[in-house]
């Protein structure tokens, strides 16, 4: 793997690791990674990115992998992970840039548009729901409650991280792979990189306070709704939505109605891809982002 470089920045106060490839003068694009990867889920997009004019960083999220793990759940509330996000493009000397999210990381990316517009070029989410939207169909839609079963379930204390990570994290690779539409997504080689990842000291601990942390948020912000007191989720950046729509943890329908909140979108939908998007369909989605970045 030669087409990238590994390097470390602190960035709000917390130490990432990275990978980099193009010329630093060009247009800055980070990849955010989601549960349970780290940078090498963008291997197909990095290089291909950098080729086509930009300068493209890929952290491991902070908790992840290579970069700090900070201890406590709060460490990982999404105002930390946003922090995350502006503090790389001021490391990088980026006024603005164009950020890039699956999962987790696409969670993050939505908040930092919702809350730093000015710092995004434009916006591009793989298979994660807006936050308005991932609301509305928990209230509304029962296929959203049972298919969010796993983020209440890791809600428990040491159990999650005890199954997720016996026999050297086998359960990170069965959850990646058993998810997947074709065998072919993750091979050998893959899986062991995302087991050896998982099972550094901390990791599984870390990611999993996402998902505590986040649970904590919507606590207090339904309580701050029940106050009156709603924030705004505009986003006000061009945005590209893409989405398998074979993911067994999010439904389709979480990527309709999202004028409300993204009146400049686009919605590119894939009917046989997984949650593993960029993945399982790496020339489509390279070209999708390729040509959505570079119009602005």
């Amino acid at each position: 793997m030669t087409d990238w470089t590994h390097g470390e920045v602190v960035a709000n106060g917390v130490r990432l690791h990275h990978v980099e490839a193009g010329d630093p003068a060009d247009p800055l694009v980070v990849l955010l990674h989601g549960f349970p990867e780290f940078w090498y889920s963008w291997r197909d997009q990095v290089p291909a990115l950098a080729d086509a004019g930009f300068h493209v960083v890929a952290p491991d999220m902070r908790g992840y992998n290579r970069s700090e793990k900070p201890h406590g759940v709060d460490a990982y509330r999404l105002a930390e992970l946003v922090g995350d996000v502006v503090g790389l493009l001021d490391r990088f000397d980026a006024e603005r840039a164009h950020v890039v999210g699956h999962d987790w990381g696409g969670i993050v990316a939505w908040e930092t548009a919702i809350r730093h517009p000015d710092r995004l070029a434009d916006l591009a989410v793989l298979n994660a729901p807006h936050p308005g939207a991932y609301r509305r169909e928990l209230l509304q839609n029962p296929d959203q409650w049972r298919r969010s079963w796993y983020a209440l379930a890791f809600q428990l204390p040491w159990l999650p991280e005890a199954l997720l990570g016996a026999l050297d994290c086998a359960g990170v690779a069965e959850l990646l792979a058993g998810s997947a539409t074709t065998p072919s997504t993750f091979d050998e080689r893959d899986l062991r990189w995302y087991r050896e990842a998982a099972c550094r000291p901390g990791a599984l601990r870390s990611a999993l306070n996402y998902y505590r942390a986040q649970f904590r948020g919507e606590l207090r912000r339904e309580l701050g709704a029940v106050l009156g007191d709603r924030r705004s989720l505009d986003v006000d950046v061009p945005t590209l939505l893409v989405w398998g729509e074979r993911d067994p943890a999010l439904d389709v329908s979480l990527t309709e109605g999202l004028d409300e909140w993204v009146p400049d979108l686009r919605v590119e939908r894939f009917p046989d891809a997984s949650h593993w998007i960029q993945n399982e369909r790496p020339e489509r989605v390279t070209e999708l982002l390729v040509e959505f970045l570079s119009s602005r």
